[in-house]
């Protein structure tokens, strides 16, 4: 008997282009609605990374694909419980680029969401595919969105281009679902694409665990009593190992302090008083899905995603925080995200740029360049050698991918 229970394994991106309908497929998929701050719902667009968990079921009857209902709609059984997925919905604005970079380093795999009204590719369709690409995320699944909005002929005409597009991205042929996220249509079809190719990653119990910070938050409501005040929280990703609650942590690179004009950054350490999957609370959690660390942090150091890009783990073996990087570019011969198709040039010298390691994103400036590009960072990373980093360069008032380095 499978146990209603089970705890998310993996985490799944839902990426693509502004209002392509990445948030109304999640909502589809788990019945959560993720653009939850006053300024996403007044702008209409993500901001933020959203989570949720959807359980994906199948009946015994087997004559129906996997499903999200409660019911078998073949033979009216109840469904069981095989998996549970963590979706994280990042943002597909242009000016969000680095939001959907953080979120693509805690995912196992990717919903690729591409609107089947505009043309293909969009900006930003084209620039998270081919973060996905360089990210080293290669189980992805396209969902062609919004096709009750148009004709049978003109849906399989977008549907052709879809296809070139993503062979000429990536190399190789990608599965291509049309659905209609608003009207609930095919989501079936995508629920068995998902439990089918893109199963469970192995992970390795015994390494050091690693947790990798993608959001903070206070829970607490105004004029909570301090007895009852509830430690700060943090929400990502377990790449490797397992946390268990009483567990001392240390978190990496920190706090930032600031003392006459210069800035500093402690690392800070804490207890684990709880671990939520979902609002489910459990002992000790392993790699796969997004989780919650309930910790004793005073909650006001926590609030407002003030931790996003630390790294938390056993003291001593955590990766070192660095100041300054050297990497080995590896360079688009054109920039990708903008209408008009722009040759890059040379990096100049004080050049700034913006970096995304793992969750972190922070800006380095250029010191030298050639086949070894020498970075002085603003903020400090946590980061070992071997390590692929995206890296952006601000183009007609915007950031823009140009490509990724490797930590030598």
């Amino acid at each position: 008997m499978v146990k209603k229970d089970l705890l998310p394994e993996i985490t799944i991106g839902l990426t693509g282009h502004v209002d392509h309908g990445k948030t109304t497929i999640t909502h589809a998929l788990t019945g959560k609605w993720t653009m939850v701050h006053s300024e996403e719902l007044k702008r209409g667009i993500t901001i933020k990374l959203g989570y949720a968990d959807a359980s994906i079921k199948k009946c015994a009857c087997n004559d129906v694909p996997y499903t999200i209902d409660d019911v078998c709609l073949n033979c009216n059984a109840k469904t069981e419980v095989v998996r549970k997925i963590s979706f994280v919905d990042a943002p597909g604005h242009e000016t969000l680029m680095a939001v959907m970079l953080s979120g693509a380093a805690i995912m196992d795999g990717a919903i690729l969401v591409i609107s089947a009204t505009e043309e293909v590719p969009q900006p930003q369709t084209l620039e998270h595919l081919t973060a996905l690409k360089i990210l080293g995320i290669e189980k992805i699944i396209i969902v062609q969105n919004k096709i009750d909005l148009l004709t049978k002929d003109k849906a399989k005409e977008n549907y052709e281009k879809i296809k070139a597009f993503v062979k000429e991205t990536l190399g190789r042929d990608v599965p291509i679902i049309p659905i209609s996220g608003q009207k609930k249509i095919n989501i079936d079809i995508l629920v068995t694409a998902i439990q089918e190719l893109i199963p469970t990653p192995e992970r390795n119990l015994k390494k050091d665990p690693i947790f990798m910070i993608a959001r903070s938050f206070d829970v607490n409501k105004p004029g909570t009593d301090i007895e009852n005040l509830t430690g700060g929280v943090l929400g990502g990703a377990i790449p490797q190992g397992v946390f268990k609650i009483g567990q001392e942590i240390q978190i990496k690179p920190g706090l930032k302090l600031e003392k006459k004009g210069n800035v500093t950054w402690k690392p800070i350490s804490t207890k684990i008083s709880d671990i939520f999957s979902g609002n489910i609370s459990i002992k000790e959690k392993g790699p796969g899905g997004s989780i919650a660390l309930s910790t004793t942090l005073d909650p006001a150091i926590t609030k407002s995603d003030s931790f996003v890009g630390n790294v938390a783990g056993i003291d001593g073996k955590l990766p070192p925080v660095v100041e300054d990087l050297e990497l080995i570019p590896y360079l688009f011969e054109y920039v990708i995200g903008t209408k008009v198709k722009l040759k890059l040039s040379p990096f100049k010298q004080y050049e700034i740029l913006m970096l995304n390691v793992g969750t972190a994103t922070t800006i380095g400036i250029v010191q030298s360049s050639g086949k070894k590009l020498k970075l002085k960072l603003r903020r400090p990373v946590c980061v070992e050698k071997g390590n692929k980093i995206a890296i952006a360069r601000q183009i007609q008032s915007r950031w823009h991918l140009i490509g990724y380095g490797v930590v030598l």
